[in-house]
């Protein structure tokens, strides 16, 4: 008799701490349990889904379950961010953040419809990487310092093409006009590729856009690249001067990371934190990375907190700066 009063307050104990976690153990324990979704807030073809394709494969590896990639392109990434801030804090919507969507947005939108401090709980920087410098190969410019020469002598006159207001590639052109003192008009266009294709055909003359994309084009022949926009040279491209060495103190270095809706349990957080960070590890990944000028990262979910903190507080002033915004 007295063991089975035992057995039964045992049980009983047991269930009483299962009760006390509450649905976030248990969610935690089973997770994951069905696909999970990556929403990219960009265009096909770009950076951003590029480098999510590449780490759901691996994911989709080491996981069990399927990591779906879906693409949610629009009003600066905000339509997708916005899919994820409303979704189920369970685990299995995820967002394919950028530094557009998670830190400049807020400041360049008069009205938006998440709030990325609030919204959203980080989960890990995934890679950072610089931009490059492309102009048309008509232009007379194969330099920053002609560049600003052209500029100042054409005052008005430069167009400045960008995969989309508040990308990075629209914020490094604000950030270079304001540092230059001239005024090249920005031209947003639904992602870099579009964006790139009238560089090529003159409809525009300068773009600030990733390395990856833009390379094959470089090599080509179709663009005629003049700088990088990190502070060092890129192992990608290493003839390439950084904008800094003609304007110094410029950088502009992009980055994307993973968050997820708030409310998220934080072992399920830990868990996509971690096996992201396993992912980055593995040596394919890393070098098809490195290939693309993207440098990997894996921080934790609180470093990253910070770390968009800290990007927000820093590009504030350069978008008001600026004077752009968008309704």
């Amino acid at each position: 008799m007295r063991r089975r009063l035992l057995r039964a307050f045992g049980a009983f104990a047991l269930a009483s701490v299962a009760a006390a976690a509450g649905p976030a153990a248990v969610a935690a324990d089973a997770f994951p349990s069905k696909p999970i979704r990556f929403v990219v807030p960009a265009a096909a073809g770009g950076p951003t889904e590029i480098v999510t394709r590449l780490l759901a494969e691996r994911m989709t590896q080491s996981m069990g379950v399927s990591v779906i990639v879906e693409a949610k392109p629009g009003a600066g990434g905000n339509i997708g961010a916005d899919a994820v801030a409303k979704a189920a804090p369970d685990g299995y919507t995820i967002l394919m953040g950028t530094i557009g969507t998670n830190a400049i947005n807020q400041t360049l939108y008069k009205s938006m419809p998440f709030q990325p401090q609030k919204d959203f709980v980080a989960v890990t920087q995934v890679v950072s990487y610089p931009l490059v410098v492309v102009v048309n190969p008509n232009l007379p410019v194969r330099s920053v310092a002609d560049l600003i020469a052209y500029a100042k002598a054409n005052p008005g006159k430069l167009n400045r093409a960008s995969g989309g207001s508040g990308t990075s590639m629209h914020m490094s052109g604000e950030l270079f006009n304001e540092m230059a003192g001239v005024k090249m008009q920005h031209i947003p266009y639904k992602g870099s590729l579009p964006a790139l294709t009238d560089v090529i055909g003159g409809q525009a003359d300068v773009a600030f856009d990733s390395l990856v994309i833009a390379q094959p084009l470089i090599k080509s022949g179709k663009l005629r690249a003049i700088a990088v926009t990190g502070p060092e040279r890129s192992p990608a491209a290493p003839d390439l001067p950084t904008v800094a060495e003609t304007l110094p103190g410029y950088a502009m270095t992009s980055w994307i990371g993973v968050f997820a809706p708030a409310g998220t349990p934080r072992p399920v957080v830990n868990r996509l934190q971690q096996e992201i960070a396993k992912a980055l590890a593995d040596p394919r990944v890393r070098e098809q990375l490195k290939s693309q000028a993207a440098e990997p990262v894996a921080s934790t979910p609180d470093e990253f907190a910070r770390f968009t903190a800290e990007e927000t507080k820093k590009w504030a002033p350069v978008v008001k700066a600026s004077g752009a915004s968008v309704s």
